[in-house]
């Protein structure tokens, strides 16, 4: 029997240990489930019902301990700094605090790049993601285009977003609505193979929307083993969705 007698609603927030958790209800979920947004630290305990909100704090309240440690492991918020050198497509970048019209330039004669006009001073982290969206649409478009040729299928239409908790998203074609692919801009930050496995991923749902056996063996075709890409995003991902980000 569950230690919240009273009934809960959706979007509640408790008190576990000290720590706020908000409850949400996702009528998709299959089980209850608990997890930390990675772009704003905050505790969710999702349930699959209203019925079942009150499993769901009970669920947080018996992990406490979890809570606790997982968010003294999450990195610290990272401001871009000027001057810093961040990686930026498997290539170096140097922020430069030298106006307000963001854009990415390529280093002649070096395979790294230069990032002008990202604020005056202090790097802007908002004219730094500008600037990072408007080439990642450019590079990872190419990516669709390349890996939907080896699948045989059409490109569908790409976009660029800072969602907190995918790297990508794809909704396949339906009747008056075209196939689309979203991708975060924040991969970009991550190494050019890792960023590469997430957009033939999303790639390869275009054909399987599941995560079965054709699926894997989709992606593997593309890009091959993805184990090692998976566990990089699972250590480092977090890394990620602090960058740019002040305490």
């Amino acid at each position: 029997m569950s230690l919240f007698r009273k009934r809960l609603a959706d979007g509640e927030r408790l008190d576990v240990g000290g720590v706020c958790v908000r409850l949400s209800v996702n009528r998709r979920a299959r089980r209850i489930s608990l997890r930390i947004d990675p772009a704003s630290g905050q505790v969710i305990a999702t349930a699959p019902s209203l019925g079942r909100l009150a499993d769901a704090a009970a669920f947080a309240a018996a992990r406490a301990a979890w809570i606790t440690g997982r968010l003294a492991a999450r990195p610290s918020p990272r401001a871009f700094r000027a001057d810093e050198t961040v990686t930026l497509f498997g290539a170096p970048c140097r922020l430069a605090a030298d106006g307000r019209r963001p854009r990415l330039v390529a280093i002649l004669g070096e395979e790294s790049w230069s990032l002008i006009g990202c604020g005056h001073g202090e790097v802007d982290p908002q004219l730094v993601a500008r600037a990072v969206k408007r080439q990642a649409l450019e590079v990872f478009g190419a990516r669709v285009g390349h890996h939907c040729r080896g699948l045989g299928t059409a490109k569908p239409a790409v976009s660029i977003g800072d969602a907190a908790t995918r790297w990508g998203s794809c909704a396949s074609a339906r009747p008056g609505r075209a196939a689309s692919i979203r991708l975060s801009w924040r991969l970009a930050l991550a190494p050019a193979a890792v960023a590469d496995y997430v957009v033939a991923h999303e790639c390869a749902h275009l054909i399987e929307p599941n995560h079965g056996p054709r699926f894997w063996a989709l992606v593997r075709g593309l890009i091959g083993d993805e184990k090692p890409h998976r566990a990089w995003l699972r250590a480092h991902g977090a890394g990620l969705h602090a960058f740019g980000r002040r305490s």
